[in-house]
């Protein structure tokens, strides 16, 4: 297999840069129209702006700019790329979001970086339009997913396609993949997006389909910024359901562990979202003693099954069925839900059940997000890892990791390893998949939290 074919994908991250040279700006000179549009006066030199761009969500890699630019148009964006391209020395030019990055893509040492959020501050309006007739909503790049849903949801409508957290820009996720467990049904955000506009690294404005400018359209999505700067998304909608059957089993065997989470996947009736956890024994039995989903009672019994096992870890599928909220809507999926756990092997008596609502579900992390800026433990460094692995690789990884480098720690964060349908993809946009039919997203979500003394993980069961 290619190394290619194991090509990490971050999951969730804004922009790389678009223009390559690094450097000082020197401002030479421009033709009539970059003079026209006043392009220098946008660009701010202020410590306390430069300051703030000069680090990411990653808190790993540091890179400070000459300025922030705030344009209010993309025709600004696109005049910056060109006064770079007139100097004698292009300086880089980073789109930057919400700094979700992990490795300081959204960084311009010694460049300037944009500030996409400028983009829906200006003379244009909310830049979140749906169109009920046609099922689809027109997005600025800069907008965050959390408002597209409540936008959508105004009118019935919901995007089919949702990253596990939903405060990180339409921009910086379509430059990526834009993944999560509803990826196996619909495929990733970038296979539910029907136009596009990018301003392209010679500073030209694009729109482009399928039908229209297709090379640029499938290079862009999940082209980690390097064809263009994503300004405008029109993504599919579908109906919005209203409630959830929001459901986590555990398991102690891998095996039977990815062979129910590939039985969920080749379900089209089964849930409408599938993702995998992982769970250390001693994350899950030394970890804080609270959760968003389980009870402390629950707990008790997880961390009773992890101390009764030879495995390194408890895995959990986390499933959900969406519904309407009538009375007979909620009988039928509760047969439709009893049905299909029949059907898999999990811990006898470890399936756990919830319902909520829709925008509850979805914007879970959100709410956790709240929880550990409150620990203070949201702005530390986050040394993430996310890769594609074959289904005929995943045991051997699992054992090799979490049997074997991992055994015995106590790392802070998350892991993920859910599956995916290979056919759900778009061959043709620049994401590279492996080669195989289904394969797994794994991900080393960690934070470089300190411990707190013995036995104390410092937050070691956050997600759970």
């Amino acid at each position: 297999m290619p190394i290619a074919r194991f090509a990490t994908l971050l999951i969730v991250t804004g922009f790389l840069s678009t223009v390559g040279h690094l450097g000082s700006p020197a401002f030479g000179a421009l033709d009539d129209d970059l003079l026209a549009l006043d392009i220098v006066s946008k660009i701010h030199t202020d410590r306390s702006l430069t300051v703030e761009a000069s680090s990411d969500f990653g808190h790993i890699v540091e890179a400070t700019p000459n300025g922030v630019f705030h344009p209010a148009s993309s025709a600004d964006i696109a005049t910056l790329i060109r006064f770079s391209l007139h100097q004698q020395t292009p300086f880089t030019v980073a789109p930057r979001g919400k700094g979700h990055s992990s490795r300081g893509q959204a960084l311009a040492p010694g460049g300037i970086v944009v500030d996409m959020p400028s983009l829906g501050q200006g003379d244009h309006g909310h830049r979140i339009n749906v169109s009920f007739d046609g099922m689809y909503v027109d997005v600025g790049g800069e907008q965050l997913w959390v408002d597209v849903l409540h936008a959508t949801l105004k009118h019935g409508l919901t995007p089919r396609v949702w990253t596990d957290y939903l405060r990180i820009t339409v921009g910086g996720t379509l430059s990526n993949a834009g993944i999560g467990g509803q990826v196996f049904r619909h495929g990733p955000q970038i296979s539910n997006v029907q136009e596009l506009d990018v301003v392209t690294g010679t500073g030209d404005m694009i729109t482009c389909s399928p039908g229209n400018n297709s090379d640029l359209f499938y290079g862009a999505l999940g082209g980690l910024g390097q064809f263009g700067v994503i300004t405008r998304a029109r993504v599919g909608l579908e109906r919005a359901p209203k409630r959830v059957k929001w459901v986590r089993l555990a398991y102690t065997d891998v095996h039977q562990f990815t062979a129910d989470q590939e039985l969920l996947i080749s379900h089209r009736a089964g849930f409408d979202y599938v993702e995998g956890q992982v769970q250390l024994k001693l994350t899950l039995t030394e970890g804080r003693r609270s959760s968003s989903f389980f009870s402390a009672s629950e707990l008790a019994r997880l961390t009773e099954l992890a101390l009764g096992t030879g495995s390194a870890a408890v895995y959990f599928i986390e499933g959900a069925m969406y519904y309407d909220d009538r009375s007979a809507g909620t009988v039928e999926v509760d047969q439709k839900l009893e049905a299909l756990l029949e059907e898999l092997s999990f811990v006898p008596g470890f399936v756990f059940v919830r319902d909520v609502a829709y925008v509850q579900f979805l914007d879970r992390v959100g709410q956790e997000e709240q929880k550990l800026r409150s620990a203070g433990v949201w702005d530390v460094p986050h040394p993430w890892l996310n890769l594609f692995v074959p289904r005929s690789r995943i045991h051997e990884f699992a054992a090799g990791v979490f049997d074997g480098v991992l055994r015995g720690t106590r790392p802070v964060g998350l892991i993920l390893m859910y599956p995916m349908n290979r056919d759900r993809w778009d061959d043709r946009m620049t994401t590279v998949t492996p080669d195989e039919d289904v394969f797994y997203a794994v991900g080393l979500l960690r934070s470089a939290v300190a411990a707190r003394g013995p036995g104390r993980a410092g937050g070691g069961t956050a997600g759970v």
